[in-house]
């Protein structure tokens, strides 16, 4: 799928070529948050441009501010999506997880140079737990709350995009907030998430149960997310005990490494069978050790991660 805009219909220079084309990144950025999926903020950028090059050079050139068109045409693109995306993650095969976002440096060849990807910025907003928080929220609460406390928009502008009164955008984005703070808890830095992450793995390569149960939360949660594509646990594995079971039994072949990489900004694992990456693992740290495990295994989610 291409990730450049579409041309001009009309064979005529667009007005504004730079005003335009630079916002590509931001909208990536915007449309991730909101959607938590890669393929989906891609069609919603392309959308996006799409609907910019199907005005006329006229009006075109009558948009006092391209970067706030772009932006109030994407965020309600998103808000659709979001909409349909509801109906269409009930009917999803097992446990829906977001698509999880490598480190650029760290996967470099191949289709990946021309991913979106590439253009999201991997910060705090991005990290699987709090994607996992805005699953949890009703479209019009992820857009608020996304464009006023990520992004910085003021209500003024979001009612615009999402098509109530800045004062009602404000309560959307209050109760959003009110989840994400609900749901913090205090983590070690990330250099300590990255050894508590190494020692996972290694226990998990030696089967060591017990090992493995040391590093878990005793109220842990580990969640699968095959997509009905690839074999999964249809529901979440709870509790220390059961979930090092679950790893440790899990037959690995020869041919199959686990390497330690960056899922969203934060320590995690991918499992590669001959250099391919079959499944991605992301963690929630805390104090008292592993607290929660994403694992998605469905291909259809980790195109960001070929290699070529």
């Amino acid at each position: 799928m291409t990730t450049s805009p579409p041309a001009p219909q009309d064979g005529r220079l667009d007005p504004v070529p730079s005003a335009v084309t630079g916002e590509r990144r931001r909208l990536t950025d915007l449309a991730y948050r909101m959607l938590g999926s890669v393929a989906e903020a891609e069609d919603a950028v392309q959308e996006t441009y799409a609907r910019w090059y199907a005005m006329s050079p006229p009006q075109r050139a009558a948009v006092a501010s391209p970067a706030g068109w772009l932006t109030k045409v994407a965020g309600r693109v998103c808000l659709d999506v979001l909409r349909s995306a509801r109906a269409r993650r009930e009917r999803y095969v097992g446990e829906w997880v977001p698509e999880p976002l490598p480190e650029r440096t760290e996967w470099s060849t191949g289709a990946m140079d021309a991913d979106p990807a590439d253009r999201i910025t991997l910060d705090e907003s991005v990290s699987m737990a709090f994607l996992v928080v805005l699953e949890a929220m009703t479209p019009a609460e992820r857009v608020a709350f996304v464009l006023h406390d990520v992004f910085r928009y003021p209500f003024s502008e979001v009612a615009g995009i999402v098509g109530r009164t800045p004062a009602a955008c404000r309560r959307l984005a209050s109760s959003a907030r009110r989840r994400v703070e609900a749901s913090r808890a205090p983590s070690p830095p990330t250099v300590q998430q990255a050894r508590v992450v190494r020692e996972f793995k290694r226990a998990w390569e030696a089967r060591d149960i017990r090992a493995l149960i040391g590093l878990l939360d005793a109220d842990a949660t580990a969640v699968g997310d095959g997509g009905g594509v690839v074999t999964a646990r249809p529901h979440p594995v709870e509790g220390a005990e059961p979930i090092a079971r679950f790893f440790a039994e899990r037959t690995l072949p020869g041919r199959l490494a686990i390497r330690e990489c960056t899922v969203n900004g934060l320590p995690g694992l991918a499992a590669l069978l001959d250099g391919a990456v079959l499944s991605v693992y992301a963690f929630d740290i805390g104090e008292a050790g592993i607290r929660r495990i994403w694992a998605v295994l469905n291909p259809e989610k980790l195109r960001p991660w070929r290699t070529g």
